[in-house]
């Protein structure tokens, strides 16, 4: 496969993967464009590789990790980054507005985080990645992996608000310890 089909194919799933990571679309952009750069200067070496989409997700995330540190510790996100999900049944989905501000409330959440905290659990809830997987993507080992999930699930882990019980819309409530 050239380096151009391989763009071709792939970057949609690339982009995606990096929005959810970062939480801005255009961040992603720009660390996504910046990797295939790489990429492109490399291509003859990660085309042999067994699975090349895992060795440019660690570059994304490594990239993630490291690009500009100063700037990403002031970014919240806002807006959508989702756009390619659609419902299958229009019946059966609750009010619109309360899912987009459930999922706003969630990535605001998800931004505090350390960011080798969020790359675990993109990597583990949207990528579908195990504890072994993400432990070669982040260069760690599978325990630390576990850990820095369970202190970044403890830190967003919230409740049902009991008035929004009564009108069966859950919200978002965050949980004192």
């Amino acid at each position: 496969m050239t380096f151009e089909e391989y763009t071709v194919l792939r970057s949609p799933a690339l982009l995606r993967y990096a929005a959810v990571l970062t939480g801005d679309r255009d961040l992603a952009q720009d660390i996504v464009q910046e990797v295939l750069a790489r990429v492109h200067a490399r291509w003859h070496r990660i085309a042999r590789l067994d699975v090349p989409d895992a060795y440019v997700r660690r570059m994304i995330t490594n990239e993630f990790l490291s690009w500009r540190r100063g700037r990403w510790t002031r970014l919240v996100p806002i807006g959508r980054f989702a756009e390619d999900h659609r419902p299958v049944s229009v019946a059966a989905q609750p009010d619109t507005a309360t899912v987009y501000a459930e999922r706003d409330a969630l990535l605001s959440e998800l931004a505090r985080l350390p960011r080798r905290q969020q790359a675990v659990l993109v990597l583990r809830f949207y990528e579908g990645l195990s504890d072994s997987e993400i432990a070669d993507v982040l260069g760690c080992g599978p325990s630390t992996v576990r850990g820095y999930a369970s202190r970044a699930l403890a830190t967003l882990r919230v409740e049902l608000d009991p008035v929004d019980l009564h009108r069966n819309t859950p919200a978002l409530v965050r949980k004192d310890r």
